[in-house]
């Protein structure tokens, strides 16, 4: 992928991977749009980058989803790549379910049904340019899951065949589909303090961005490498032993 000259929209890229994903592609000379729910993230993103271009957006609203991409395609009609970054992380122990299904929904919408809307809004426009691409950030717990977001890795194991699907219809069109699949990153995800173990979000970010330049399709890291090429032996393994080191180690979860 060229990784200059491009007009990149990232959603959710006001904190953790978008906004480092944001900064990679702002410093290289590109113009970068982020979304995000939260004004004051945006903000302080902008105070980094003056001439990053920011929009307050819910992905998980369907209108503000359409507006979004209406602003776009006026405003910034040269847009050809979209990533598709935003996403929710919530813990769920599926034997206390207490909590009004709205809650679990969130989840969903943000992680499957809005991405996969806004590809297929954003599709159309990006076929017309030279060079189009869509990155999809899913999660090494597209492969195997992590029985204690079980909501999360079912939404990611379902954007990863989507995102293959999509691949293999536009193999013969001018969009590239790229996947980002992270493990573990230094980021709020799923609350504050509950990934500082994970790797950097800006080493990540810079090992990311040497993938794209090198044309890889399917990025992942520390780890993420192989457990997304993983048997299914491997994977049935890997599932449980994750999930006995998180009981073990979260005991009143």
């Amino acid at each position: 992928m060229k990784i200059s000259g491009k007009t990149v929209l990232i959603t959710g890229g006001g904190s953790g991977i978008g906004l480092a994903l944001a900064e990679r592609f702002y410093k290289a000379g590109n113009k970068v749009i982020i979304c995000g729910r939260r004004k004051e993230k945006l903000q302080e993103a902008k105070g980094k980058m003056p001439e990053l271009h920011t929009l307050a957006c819910d992905v998980t609203n369907e209108a503000d989803r359409r507006l979004l991409f209406d602003t776009m395609v006026n405003e910034f009609p040269e847009l050809d790549v979209l990533v598709n970054n935003a996403g929710i992380q919530q813990r769920i122990n599926l034997q206390e379910l207490n909590i009004d299904w709205s809650y679990y929904h969130q989840e969903i919408v943000a992680n499957l049904e809005a991405p996969i809307h806004l590809t297929m809004l954003f599709l159309p426009h990006l076929l017309k340019k030279q060079k189009g691409t869509v990155i999809n950030v899913s999660s090494n717990l597209a492969v195997t899951p992590a029985a204690w977001v079980p909501i999360y890795s079912a939404t990611k194991a379902a954007m990863h065949s989507f995102t293959m699907s999509l691949r293999l219809q536009l193999a013969e069109t001018n969009v590239n589909i790229i996947e980002v699949l992270p493990t573990a990153i230094n980021t709020d995800l799923g609350g504050v303090g509950l990934h500082t173990f994970g790797v950097p979000v800006y080493e990540f970010a810079d090992a990311v961005f040497v993938r794209l330049e090198n044309g890889d399709m399917e990025i992942g890291y520390a780890g993420s490498e192989k457990t997304i090429r993983a048997t299914r032996d491997e994977i049935d393994e890997g599932a449980k032993r994750m999930w006995q080191n998180f009981s073990k180690n979260n005991p009143k979860f």
